[in-house]
C-alpha cells in the first residue's frame, strides 16, 4: 500500500500529513521518512488536500469537526479511547479519569493518557480537549502552548 505525504504551513507552525488510499493515517509536528506527495490526483494525494483544506478551516475558525476518512494503526485499547475522543464536543473539555470511567475502567487514568498520547491525527482526532482533573493542560504532541492555543481557538478566544 502506497502512502505519501504533505507539508502544510499554518500559523501553528509547519505540519507533516500522511495518508495511504485509505484515509489520513497521522499528523506530525516533523517531517517523517514517509515518501512526499508526488501525485495530488492519487487518492492518498486527493485525502491530503481534503485533509489540508479542512484543518486550514478549523484553525481559522470555520469548522468545527473533520469530516475525513481514517486509516489509524493502534491497539484495540487505543482505537476505542480515539473514537471517544471523537464525541468530545468542540469547546469542551474532559479529563484523563472521566474518558476511563466512559470506557468502563475508571483506575486506567494513565492508560487513557498513553493511548491520548500515542493518538496519531492529532487535532483531527482531538486529543488535546483532554486535560488534567485538575484542569492543568497534561501533555500534548505539539507541545502545551499549542494545546493551549487550540482549546482558546475552540472557546472563541484567539
Amino acid at each position: 500500500m502506497t502512502k505519501a505525504q504533505l507539508k502544510i504551513k499554518t500559523h501553528l507552525g509547519d505540519l507533516y500529513l500522511v495518508a495511504s488510499p485509505s484515509g489520513l493515517q497521522s499528523i506530525f509536528w516533523t517531517k517523517s521518512k514517509i515518501p512526499m506527495l508526488e501525485n495530488p490526483q492519487s487518492p492518498e494525494g486527493k485525502i491530503l488536500r481534503q485533509t489540508e483544506s479542512q484543518l486550514q478551516e478549523y484553525l481559522q475558525g470555520q469548522r468545527r469537526k473533520f469530516d475525513l476518512p481514517l486509516d489509524l494503526k493502534g491497539t484495540e485499547f487505543q482505537k476505542k479511547v480515539w473514537k471517544e475522543l471523537l464525541k468530545i464536543p468542540y469547546g469542551k473539555t474532559t479529563s484523563y479519569k472521566q474518558l476511563a470511567t466512559v470506557l468502563g475502567s475508571p483506575q486506567a487514568s494513565r492508560a487513557v493518557g498513553t493511548a491520548n498520547g500515542k493518538n496519531p491525527v492529532c487535532i483531527v482526532v482531538p486529543c488535546h480537549r483532554v486535560i488534567n482533573t485538575d484542569g492543568g493542560l497534561g501533555g500534548y504532541s505539539g507541545g502545551l502552548k499549542i494545546k493551549s492555543q487550540l482549546l482558546q481557538l475552540e472557546q472563541g478566544r484567539t
